[in-house]
């Protein structure tokens, strides 16, 4: 089973990612391709960079270049036994459709409100998070974009097979993406 994570910034992507990386699912972050090819050019890991970096690798390679560097790590793995598979930070269709040549991969929206994501994106204190809901909404722009080469965060929304609303405590998340997973 592969279960991709999609959805805006702070609604509980990587909190989902890693409850079901506890429960033996083997953990992937496009975010962590991004950051890996980061370093490899001596760029800083920020925000804007990501999204340039991210940008310009799909217009070089396709957009579905980081997901096929992770299709490669789990067919490593597939051949080591593994099976469970979660995949976080989806940020473009053509990463979708790359993932979709699994069989058994399954698109999972992770959907809170813009008030609350905010809330939460200040709680965590990451380095270029908005400081301000202003902020935090042009943010989002930025990572919605028609471009088929950068993020568009709306359109793998609307292509999630299931959507996880998390508007509550983490425990009900985890009850959620527990039901999306076959039950634990």
């Amino acid at each position: 089973m592969i279960i991709g994570l999609t959805g805006k910034n702070a609604a509980g992507k990587g909190e989902a990612a890693a409850h079901l990386g506890r429960r033996g699912f083997s953990l992937f972050s496009l975010s962590d391709e991004l950051r890996e090819e980061a370093t490899r050019q001596g760029l800083p890991h920020g925000r804007e960079t990501m999204i340039r970096l991210g940008t310009q690798l799909r217009s070089k390679h396709g957009a579905g270049y980081l997901a096929s560097k992770i299709n490669e790590k789990i067919m490593a793995l597939r051949k080591q036994g593994k099976s469970d598979f979660v995949i976080d930070s989806i940020r473009s269709p053509g990463e979708v459709k790359e993932l979709q040549k699994n069989k058994d991969f399954t698109l999972v929206g992770i959907e809170a409100n813009p008030e609350l994501r905010f809330e939460r994106m200040k709680k965590r204190g990451r380095g270029g998070d908005a400081s301000t809901f202003e902020e935090f909404n042009s943010h989002e722009q930025k990572e919605n974009t028609s471009n088929a080469s950068g993020q568009q965060l709306d359109a793998c929304l609307s292509m999630a097979q299931k959507k996880v609303e998390n508007n509550g405590t983490l425990d009900e998340l985890y009850k959620k993406m527990d039901k999306v997973a076959g039950g634990f």
